[in-house]
């Protein structure tokens, strides 16, 4: 189905991130390239864990700008894994951005959380 995913299916991978988010669970699939873009905009990544899931309730289904269907995942860690991409522009860190993720298990994984680079 070229149409995935949709709109219900994108809030409620986006509800689940929150939850795991909120809860805790985020694991960094590429830690150092995750927080050289973080601290490339001056940003306390100590803050990721308060501020995740406020970055998610500012990302609705409309901001989806992955692939159709979701890519998976080749990387161990997540293997298999529908990965989804949003650009919004984010009051958290006061620019454009770009976060790529997955839940696998109660886990969010972050895959890329930069400034957008307008591609």
């Amino acid at each position: 189905m070229k149409d995935r995913p949709s709109y219900r299916e994108l809030d409620r991978k986006l509800k689940q991130g929150r939850e795991a988010a909120a809860a805790g669970r985020i694991r960094l699939l590429e830690p150092d390239s995750i927080l050289a873009d973080l601290l490339d905009l001056d940003y306390l990544v100590a803050n990721l864990p308060k501020d995740l899931p406020v970055v998610f309730r500012e990302i609705g289904p409309g901001d989806y700008r992955g692939q159709r269907p979701p890519k998976k995942s080749y990387e161990q860690a997540i293997l298999g894994s529908e990965l989804l991409a949003f650009r919004w522009t984010s009051r958290v860190f006061g620019c454009r951005m770009y976060f790529k993720f997955t839940v696998k298990g109660e886990n969010l994984w972050i895959v890329s959380l930069r400034r957008d680079r307008g591609k």
